[in-house]
């Protein structure tokens, strides 16, 4: 058990495979360690993406773009 709602279960060894269940609140999100850094690293992106429509929308220049002539 994790906390007093979550729950880890042996369903099976095959060889070196261990497969888990896991149960646990709609709530709280599981997933396996490369899918979650995946997720974790689209949403930095997101964010970043975000901000630069922001600072486009504001008129300020990003990074890399060239500076306006006078």
């Amino acid at each position: 058990m994790i906390g007093h709602d979550i729950e880890i279960s042996l369903i099976d060894i095959q060889g070196d495979q261990v497969r888990l269940g896991i149960k646990a609140p709609r709530s709280v999100a599981v997933h396996r360690k490369e899918i979650y850094e995946e997720i974790r690293s689209e949403n930095q992106l997101a964010t970043m993406r975000s901000r630069d429509v922001i600072d486009r929308l504001k008129g300020r220049p990003l990074k890399g773009d060239a500076e306006p002539e006078a």
